[in-house]
């Protein structure tokens, strides 16, 4: 099993002038750490209207400030979001082949269709077609990296006969992953022949096991993949903290992972409760009925840091810890962790000290 840095860039109230600007230098000097530290990759979301929970709208510039800063990391989108009109197809092959060429052939490419009230209202998008939309731009983003020429009349989107360039430096493309929370998900993930994202928080490892399975089921039968190749990387999400001691590391984590776990439930039931005032059914989107009533009843609020840390949902605590609850990853199927390491408002020096704690004491154990 390998390990990613992993960010939304939150940006916690009260908020001043240097408050977004500060947020992003220290997500730099944590890169940097973490390519010297052993890091395989640095990923962030892309997200918009969030506010406090993640201030990361336009993450390819800063891919490409990692890039330059950074020497063997690879840098991940996690994810491109693809509905129309968050962002057209061409725009995002031309995104990551300019980012492969600068990194050296660097570049994981995951991709997803959202998941809140706040962006896809937004954006003006309506939640049925999020799925559709995000299969085809994806088929039409490989496409345009993949041809000479390329061209497409979709459903979504359409483009006479053009040269879409550049071209990625990898071949025949970048790693091409797509997200997902739900049972169903994985399995489309594994028929795709995509690699996984599988993207759920306060999920201990017997869960994320088992809906790995599913996903592995699923792609040893696909045979023919969305991409030019079948990727079989399994990607998962935790919030990791690691400190000298287990009682520092519990002090320093536990009201921002128990804030973040709560707030994302909150986020992402938003949709459900869209459809519902709509009067709509949940459609794809129907693996979120359970959390709605959990967040409608009030009882996510009832989440205590306890639970996440004895759990295993999270890796906290000291060198020995972390170690130990990352084996259980790695026994689940887990090909790339996903380290959130500020969830919310983790200091940037317990950040940095995670970052060297992990890259002294538990990655080098995964070699």
């Amino acid at each position: 099993m390998r390990f990613a840095l992993f960010y939304e860039i939150p940006v916690p109230r009260p908020w001043s002038r240097e408050s977004e600007h500060r947020a992003y230098k220290e997500v730099l000097e944590q890169a940097i750490l973490g390519d010297r530290m052993g890091f395989h990759a640095f990923w962030t979301v892309e997200h918009h209207f969030l506010e406090e929970f993640s201030h990361c709208s336009n993450p390819e510039v800063l891919y490409g400030a990692v890039a330059a800063r950074t020497e063997r990391m690879r840098v991940g989108y996690g994810v491109r979001l693809c509905p129309k009109p968050y962002n057209h197809p061409v725009r995002s092959a031309e995104s990551a082949a300019v980012l492969d060429l600068l990194s050296d052939g660097r570049v994981d490419f995951a991709t997803g269709r959202s998941s809140t009230r706040l962006e896809l209202e937004g954006f003006g998008i309506h939640p049925d077609e999020t799925r559709a939309m995000w299969q085809e731009a994806v088929e039409h983003i490989i496409g345009c990296w993949t041809n000479d020429v390329h061209s497409f009349d979709g459903k979504y989107w359409s483009m006479p006969p053009r040269r879409v360039i550049p071209k990625p430096i990898q071949q025949p493309h970048p790693p091409v992953f797509g997200a997902t929370g739900s049972d169903s998900g994985h399995q489309l993930m594994g028929e795709l022949g995509l690699g996984l994202c599988s993207f759920s928080v306060g999920v201990p490892p017997e869960d994320v096991a088992r809906r790995i399975e599913i996903y592995r089921k699923a792609i040893a039968g696909c045979t023919k993949p969305l991409g030019r190749t079948v990727n079989n990387q399994v990607a998962a999400f935790t919030m990791v903290n690691c400190a000298p001691t287990a009682e520092e590391s519990y002090e320093t984590s536990a009201q921002s992972f128990v804030w973040y776990a709560k707030r994302s439930v909150e986020l992402i039931t938003s949709v459900a409760a869209w459809l519902d005032e709509m009067k709509r059914e949940l459609g794809t989107y129907d693996y979120l009925r359970e959390a709605e009533q959990v967040v409608k009843s009030g009882t996510h609020q009832m989440l205590d840091f306890a639970y996440l840390r004895d759990s295993k949902a999270t890796l906290c605590g000291d060198p020995d810890r972390v170690l130990e609850v990352a084996r259980e990853y790695e026994k689940a199927g887990v090909d790339l962790l996903l380290c959130l390491v500020n969830p919310y408002e983790i200091p940037h020096e317990k950040v940095m000290q995670t970052i060297e704690l992990m890259g002294r004491h538990v990655i080098p154990e995964f070699d």
